[in-house]
């Protein structure tokens, strides 16, 4: 077990919270990251470009000139790919580039985030976030009590809040997420990782299966 302080909103320490080896203690893999960064971006490609083949063009199919006797090359009709206005040759066509990893491998590179944080020391976990009201103000202050106003925040929490979603829409670098659905797309992008006390039980739940 790996002892961690635990904080409220005011960054005082209340007290302290075991976290599991097998979630927190992982070897960082960058190969792993690499493997998922690369599905990420693929997974959120549209694949809607398209080009258009020779026999899609809106051209005439008549010959350009005979075949002998002009002293030209022999030519076809002008959708011919060298022609300008005609077809394209190997253009892209719609397309879906998402593909998954094996789900095991994809847990495995989450705990290695997840520990990465925690040794790079970018992980803070609060007893609880509750907001007076769902405003930016609000959320600044508990980041600048951790001084971190001018860094990028991922804030992980066990269930969806609406209260603390709304009072972190305004902020640019700050994003909320349930610990259920991190990945390490965001848990590399983020300089820390806030997680509440709750959300723990639920990312053992959800990636030490």
């Amino acid at each position: 077990m790996i002892q961690v302080p635990v904080y409220n909103q005011n960054a005082e320490k209340v007290s302290e919270i075991e976290l599991k080896e097998e979630l927190f203690g992982v070897k960082t893999r960058p190969d792993l990251f690499h493997m998922c960064v690369v599905m990420h971006l693929a997974n959120g490609r549209q694949g809607t470009h398209s080009t258009k083949r020779r026999s899609e063009v809106n051209r005439s199919g008549r010959k350009v000139w005979p075949q002998k006797g002009t002293g030209h090359a022999r030519q076809g009709d002008r959708k011919a790919t060298h022609w300008v206005g005609g077809g394209r040759p190997f253009g892209p066509k719609p397309r879906d580039y998402s593909y998954k990893m094996p789900k095991k491998m994809r847990r495995l590179a989450i705990r290695s985030a997840l520990s990465t944080k925690l040794r790079e020391n970018s992980l803070i976990i609060l007893d609880k976030i509750e907001l007076s009201q769902p405003k930016t103000k609000e959320f600044l202050k508990i980041l600048d009590n951790f001084g971190l106003r001018n860094s990028s925040v991922l804030v992980s929490l066990p269930v969806k809040d609406e209260s603390v979603k709304r009072a972190t829409l305004n902020i640019k670098n700050v994003k909320t997420m349930i610990a259920s659905c991190l990945n390490v797309y965001d848990l590399l992008k983020y300089d820390y990782l806030i997680l509440t006390v709750d959300a723990i039980s639920v990312l053992e739940e959800a990636f030490l299966k």
